[in-house]
């Protein structure tokens, strides 16, 4: 498994770039991706360090394209995407690039303001078309109705006729000739608008409106936009002034608008005439932006690569030193061993493409801070190393749940998920989603989406594993399949007709202890049981009254088997850890004690389960001590109720294993920290006897100041009060490796007892009380196997099972509605909701359950430069 089981060894390394070359170098380590680089100016701000000025042009270039693909999306212009990933530019190409970005940008921003001028003039022109033309109306039936006002009453007057028009309030007093303004408005905002022109008018104005029919489109938005032409008649400059606020108020359009029907008429020519001229420019203003922009679109990804790269690479030289004497630029970074070839190479090809005749070097260091952490994935393998990472990344060189994580994972999800029905759907979907990935990759924009894609393969596993236990449970949509042949007869269980033909009797409740049929044979053999159902449940418990009961039983003993096997695994992998970090001392007072602990107890009871199965048999089986009951006495030292034993000698076996339990405890608890004590005493001791003495200014001998330590295979000399004396930790001392290197200016940390007991109390007792709660807490894939099971049962006979129940044509045609109703359903909540608990409590079990034994999770991932990612939008580097 290599680098997937455990991290990469990574390396800290210095490196010198001459500052010619630096650009070039850098560019080819991106392109490589194997180089995370430490910043070595942090406390220097963003806007002091040398290649500011360049991150900024590269950020004014990203926000021109930016422009540009919003332009491009305004006009549903598709983006080509030919797969291509140009190199970085060399620096003097950033001129060209920032002139053609100018350019277009110009451009168009001209374009844009004047159509937007354009489309403003011919909104204005279509509205004062729409005004003439209903304002028209308006006049037409109010000329129409003066006329029959006049040969109603002959005594009233042609303007005591427009009063009647505009209403009873205008028939009192002497007349005065009438004012109007004509406009347009919103749709949306009439009744708003005539209500406060009625109650701020008094209701002395009168208010015609009739609505466009056609959208009006918004010259700065785009929108379409429904409005309405109106009239507002009125008396007197008092009411005009008021009413032409409130127009102004609800942003409503006020155009000119002649009295004389021959004024309307020519100025509605003239207006028809404008709009044809004003709609061939903007034909044509169209077509030019068209042009401008499919050309933009055949280069914009191109650019956007080469901005981002460029704009990588001087926000990367920003974490470099600069040494102005000897002309060069220094880096740390951290890389991976295995690959310093490939680091030396890109270097080399950096070197030779910036023609600097002086090599870049690298040179590895020693360091004491702790390496990131880094694993080489394949696509099966990132989504559960994702699952992991989530949790928390592992420290350097630790073992990695991820490789594990791949079969246990889909394999405790598909135990609460059997049905070999739904397991089936969910692996074709995964199925469909993994074959083609290259195709689906293109849709990966939004985030859900992403994440099912992403965890193709985990869906993929999922239901493959779903199908196995499905099979194992004899379940497809709550149904049994019978493929070998029940193994259960009637004419063995001795009923008689009478019994099976009682209307009254609507289930049957089988008893394993009762003889079968011998297979092959013709007639019950009262001694003589049949063979088993060769694999998975017998189909005939899918009919029985018991079946939840006989299930139930199999199912919970097999949860905790499965959970007691994933944590002890756990605990073996923490002994991997430990041998590899040559943790000596850890092996004995920490892993022997808890193997012993968990084995003694409930390693027992994975033995006792399996014991009573292969050892007590259907005929006995009712006679059979109580697990539970037999764990309970077990720590109380009793003896069964009944007297009955599981096998001889069970009093004594369990008597040693609760001594062996209890004795654990103590072990845990007090070996670890006595032993770190004894090496304290004897590290002091030892530094006392190496302190040479040191004569006083004032002739006195003390033992202040020299004294000699052994680091490896070498005796130096050290000054004991020195701030650069040699430290001892604590992890050296549990470690006992004897090891001494350590960083020039770390703190010196003193041994304190207190709180190294106080540490492994928390340890012992969080240990031996979540064997318990850990165990019980696998009792999950009982609990959510049988929750799955009822579900489908009931999904089953409410909804299928009634058009299966109908006969003739109407069942045929009820069945076509009723399966549709039952797959939705079926995928709805079974396959979604069902599936995504069953996911999270199988990732539950793996994060605190498995891990919690060997897994620390405290490490910081590997991020190198890398351009891919980049560009990808995976990385915030250079963003």
């Amino acid at each position: 498994m290599g680098s997937l089981f455990r991290s990469e060894e990574m390396c800290l390394a210095q490196l010198y770039l001459q500052t010619e070359a630096a650009y070039a170098c850098v560019s080819e380590l991106g392109e490589l991706g194997l180089v995370q680089f430490r910043d070595l100016n942090p406390d220097v701000n963003a806007f002091q360090r040398k290649f500011v000025n360049e991150v900024r042009r590269c950020d004014e270039m990203e926000r021109k394209l930016r422009f540009l693909d919003r332009e491009l999306n305004k006009d549903n212009i598709i983006i080509e995407d030919t797969g291509e990933n140009p190199d970085a530019p060399l620096p003097r190409e950033m001129i060209d690039l920032e002139s053609t970005f100018e350019k277009l940008e110009n451009d168009m921003k001209e374009v844009n303001t004047n159509q937007e001028a354009l489309k403003r003039n011919f909104l204005e022109l279509t509205e004062l078309k729409h005004i003439l033309r209903k304002t028209q109306n308006f006049f037409e039936e109010a000329a129409m109705y003066q006329h029959q006002q006049r040969q109603q009453n002959a005594d009233f007057s042609d303007d005591e006729s427009a009063h009647a028009l505009l209403g009873n309030e205008f028939n009192r007093g002497p007349f005065t000739k009438l004012g109007f303004v004509a406009g347009v408005i919103a749709r949306e905002k009439v009744p708003a608008f005539e209500r406060i022109l009625w109650r701020a008018c008094r209701g002395n104005v009168f208010l015609r409106y009739a609505e466009i029919e056609t959208p009006l489109e918004d010259p700065h938005t785009g929108e379409k936009v429904y409005k309405c032409v109106f009239i507002i008649f009125f008396q007197g400059d008092q009411l005009k002034t008021r009413v032409k606020k409130i127009c102004e108020g609800f942003r409503a359009t006020l155009y000119p608008c002649p009295e004389t029907p021959q004024e309307r008429r020519e100025i509605a020519i003239g207006v028809m005439t404008r709009i044809e001229d004003l709609q061939t420019v903007l034909d044509q203003t169209d077509q030019h932006r068209k042009r401008v922009l499919t050309q933009v679109a055949t280069s914009i990804r191109v650019w956007f690569i080469k901005v981002r790269k460029i704009k990588a690479i001087y926000h990367t030289l920003n974490l470099f030193n600069v040494n102005i004497a000897q002309k060069c630029l220094i880096a740390e970074c951290w890389c991976p061993v295995a690959d310093l070839d490939k680091i030396h190479l890109a270097l080399r090809r950096g070197t030779e493409s910036s023609g600097s005749s002086v090599p870049s070097i690298l040179h590895q260091m020693k360091t004491k801070h702790e390496p990131p952490t880094y694993n080489r994935n394949t696509p099966l393998t990132s989504a559960f190393q994702g699952m992991v990472d989530a949790y928390g990344v592992a420290n350097y060189r630790e073992v990695n749940p991820a490789p594990f994580t791949v079969i246990t994972f889909p394999f405790l999800f598909a135990v609460m998920f059997g049905d070999l029905g739904h397991g089936l759907i969910l692996f074709l979907f995964g199925l469909w989603l993994v074959m083609f990935e290259k195709r689906l990759e293109k849709f990966n924009d939004s985030e859900f989406w992403e994440m099912i894609y992403g965890g193709r393969y985990i869906i993929f596993l999922m239901g493959a594993f779903s199908i196995y236990t499905g099979f194992l449970y004899n379940e497809c949509f709550s149904r049994s399949l019978n493929i070998f042949g029940s193994a259960w007869n009637a004419s063995a269980m001795e009923y008689t007709n009478k019994t099976l033909d009682d209307t009254t009797l609507k289930f049957l409740t089988l008893d394993p202890a009762r003889p079968g049929v011998m297979k092959g044979s013709g007639g019950p053999y009262p001694n003589v049981t049949s063979d088993p159902y060769p694999y998975g449940m017998d189909p005939i418990w899918q009919l029985a009254e018991n079946k939840i009961t006989f299930l139930n039983s199999y199912k919970m003993k097999g949860s905790v088997i499965i959970g007691i096997t994933h944590m002890i695994f756990g605990l073996v992998l923490s002994l991997l850890n430990y041998i590899y970090f040559n943790k000596r001392l850890n092996i004995w007072t920490v892993f022997v004690p808890q193997l012993l602990f968990i084995n003694a107890i409930f390693g027992y009871l994975v033995i006792i389960i399996i014991y009573k199965w292969a050892a007590w048999g259907a005929e006995l089986s009712k006679d059979a001590p109580s697990l539970l009951i037999g764990l309970i006495n077990m720590f109380m030292f009793k003896a069964p109720t009944n007297g009955v034993w599981l096998y001889n000698g069970q009093n004594g076996v369990q008597i040693f294993l609760v001594l062996v339990a209890g004795l654990c405890v103590p072990w845990l608890l007090f070996v670890k920290p006595y032993i770190l004590y004894k090496r304290n005493q004897q590290k002091v001791n030892r530094h006392v006897l190496h302190v040479d003495p040191v004569i006083n200014p004032s002739g006195s001998s003390s033992n202040r100041g020299r004294g000699t330590r052994t680091y490896g295979d070498v005796r130096v000399a050290v000054d004991m009060d020195s701030d650069d004396a040699p430290i001892i930790h604590h992890d050296q001392l549990d470690e006992g490796s004897g090891s001494s290197e350590v960083a020039e200016h770390e703190e010196e940390e003193e041994f304190d007892m207190t709180e190294i007991m106080i540490h492994q109390m928390i340890e012992t007792i969080e240990y031996c009380l979540s064997c318990i709660s850990h165990t019980a807490s696998y009792l999950r894939l009982w609990a959510l196997s049988l929750a799955h099971a009822e579900l489908s049962e009931v999904l089953w006979t409410m909804v299928m099972h009634i058009g299966l129940s109908i006969p003739g044509p109407l069942g045929v045609v009820l069945n076509f509605f009723i399966f549709w109703a039952f797959s939705c359903l079926t995928v709805g909540i079974l396959l979604g909701m069902e599936g995504l608990s069953a996911f999270l409590h199988a990732l539950r079990l793996h994060w605190v359950e498995f891990q919690d034994k060997f897994y620390g999770g405290e490490g910081h991932p590997f991020t190198p430069f890398s351009f891919e990612a980049i560009v990808e939008g995976k990385s915030e580097e250079g963003k």
